[in-house]
């Protein structure tokens, strides 16, 4: 019998190893190498409907001819957007599950006193999608107004505070109604709903009279002349209401507020994954069939890297901090 510790026996038993260790190393990597495997999930923290909804899908359409995997938008709405956040942070960070994310998620962290996650520390960023302005519109069958001031005139001789309808307590849309009420004196009545579906539909309906949504959901229903136009939250008029001024424009200094849309995932998601997600995302955000759909939305598309969408984060946090007290805006 050879003994084990003869040179033959003991190169034969690091043969073994070798050739063993190798074929479980194979399969491993293949199944790395293979990402993606199955289907990814967009969740969207708002109802279907949105302009973070439409985004979503325009994006999944083209990353799943891309990327031969089915990719699904899933509704996750509630809690101005937090809760949708808060079930991506804590997903498993296998490149599977990605979050629609917006500048809503920058003010959260200000305007909520407690949040089961940190935006910047438990999600990571893949590309910012597009910017899309905001724009105050009124319905026009309720609200007489033409413009800004004549707005401002009607809602301080109003007998009764004038609705106005938000995706949300803490959303963009939320700030920019309290720094107006704040500038012009105006009386107004917060509305929050839980995305743009079901406030445009109130909008239309005239629960309320006006609302400083994104432009994509009421777009079509100002060019229908069901509600009008006022003016644009951003320093610059948008493409797609050329006609329709800045609240700079209009005498409210100091408003420049947009709505960027962007994808994110958890923390912990392989940089490799990351990586091949923020290639195949920016080749579709800078093609021109995708620019087309964007613009006919009235949003501007970026595609930007994951360190600069994270530099967007971290100064959109500290702009809307400031405005949060500024505005003395909390929500329990």
């Amino acid at each position: 019998m050879t003994k084990l510790s003869s040179p033959l026996m003991r190169r034969r038993v690091v043969q073994l190893v070798a050739a063993t260790a190798g074929a479980l190393l194979v399969p491993w990597a293949s199944a790395q190498d293979a990402w993606p495997s199955k289907p990814i999930s967009i969740v969207v923290p708002f109802p279907s409907g949105g302009t973070t909804d439409v985004l979503a899908r325009a994006l999944a359409d083209a990353l799943s001819k891309s990327l031969g995997q089915a990719v699904i938008v899933e509704s996750k709405p509630g809690a101005g957007a937090t809760l949708g956040a808060d079930y991506v942070a804590k997903a498993k960070p296998d490149g599977y599950t990605l979050l629609m994310g917006a500048v809503h998620h920058t003010i959260a962290t200000s305007v909520y006193k407690k949040l089961p996650y940190d935006f910047q520390k438990d999600l990571a960023p893949i590309t910012t999608v597009a910017m899309v302005p905001n724009v105050l519109v009124v319905n026009a069958a309720l609200t007489p107004a033409k413009n800004v001031a004549e707005l401002v005139a009607f809602a301080k001789a109003s007998t009764t505070e004038l609705a106005y309808g938000s995706n949300g307590n803490g959303t963009a849309q939320h700030l920019i109604g309290t720094q107006f009420q704040t500038s012009t004196g105006a009386r107004l009545l917060h509305v929050p709903y839980k995305g743009s579906g079901p406030l445009t539909t109130d909008l239309l309906g005239g629960q309320v009279a006006m609302s400083f949504d994104t432009i994509t959901p009421v777009l079509q229903h100002i060019k229908g002349g069901k509600l009008r136009a006022l003016a644009v939250t951003t320093a610059k008029r948008s493409s797609v209401l050329p006609d329709v001024p800045t609240l700079e424009e209009a005498g409210l200094k100091g408003f420049d507020i947009g709505t960027w849309f962007g994808v994110l995932a958890p923390a912990a998601t392989p940089k490799e994954v990351v990586s091949k997600l923020n290639a195949e995302m920016v080749k579709i955000i800078k093609s021109p069939d995708f620019a087309q759909r964007m613009h006919a939305i009235g949003a501007d598309p970026i595609g930007d890297t994951p360190g600069e969408m994270a530099t967007r984060i971290r100064a959109e946090t500290g702009k809307f901090a400031r405005l949060v007290k500024e505005g003395n805006v909390t929500v329990d």
